[in-house]
């Protein structure tokens, strides 16, 4: 794989298949903000794309509720699947307030959902691991870095988001997304806080502006079973790992793209 020192993203983007997973994410991206029910009920695809994406990201930390039972729900305490629901609509709700913070303070902005997703008083909450600490992520089935590796990996993390760069957005999030899932860098909620770091990526870069193409439901859709052989091939560190787990977000975005299309039909016909 060829590199460049000054934005190591930008390689990435070239690798076989990126350029393509780019090109047509964009123009499914396009098609919806080009739809006429955008122009005057944006808000209203917003408001149920990050109802649906939350969902999307529950259903991947193990509790898929029916959409319905999650609009319908009002207690988000009484289990732990409920619980793991109501961390992730209080994280969607969290990520808009946050864009401006992540390009300068992206670990800070990583601490606040992990203190928004746990929502305890544990002093685990709000920051990294710290040496012999477990992990709870059951469906992420990775080796588990060890505190040290985390904390160096998290800063470089860091140093890349806020130099910028000429990279694709996708691939700036795809990025994200996986170091963080690999990392496990909190106690607990750690893909729950991946997917929404992922989120903020693509809203904050411009390509999604509106928050209306909720990239949780395509993963949601896609399966476990494939998220987590995209994630091995991320943590495989080989450039056609890497390329088919930016080309599985890429696809995660289309299909939050048709979901929200959806809406916008349904909205057009006074069905919802």
């Amino acid at each position: 794989m060829s590199t460049n020192a000054a934005d190591p993203l930008v390689a990435l983007g070239g690798l076989p298949g990126v350029p393509d997973a780019v090109d047509s994410m964009r123009k499914a991206v396009d098609r919806v903000y080009g739809h006429r029910v955008m122009r005057r009920r944006s808000n209203e695809i917003t408001s149920e794309a990050a109802l649906r994406g939350a969902r999307g990201s529950a259903a991947l930390s193990g509790a898929d509720w029916a959409l319905e039972e999650v609009r319908r729900r009002t207690d988000f305490g009484s289990e732990p699947e409920a619980r793991t629901v109501g961390a992730a609509l209080r994280l969607t709700a969290e990520a808009g307030q946050l864009l401006s913070i992540w390009r300068q303070s992206p670990l800070r902005v990583l601490a606040r959902l992990h203190l928004v997703a746990a929502a305890d008083s544990s002093d685990a909450v709000g920051r990294p691991r710290q040496r012999g600490e477990a992990v709870d992520e059951p469906l992420i089935e990775l080796p588990l870095p060890e505190a040290d590796e985390v904390a160096g990996r998290l800063e470089g993390l860091s140093r890349l988001i806020i130099a910028g760069g000429s990279a694709p957005a996708l691939v700036t999030a795809a990025i994200v997304h996986g170091e963080l899932l690999a990392l496990r860098p909190f106690t607990s909620h750690n893909g729950l806080v991946a997917r929404t770091a992922e989120r903020i990526v693509l809203i904050g870069s411009g390509l999604d502006p509106k928050a209306i193409c909720p990239a949780e439901v395509g993963h949601a859709e896609l399966g476990r079973a494939a998220y987590a052989a995209a994630l091995d091939g991320y943590a495989s560190g080989t450039p056609q790992g890497m390329a088919a787990w930016i080309a599985h977000c890429g696809k995660a975005v289309e299909l939050g793209v048709r979901e929200s299309t959806a809406v916008c039909e349904a909205l057009q016909r006074g069905a919802a």
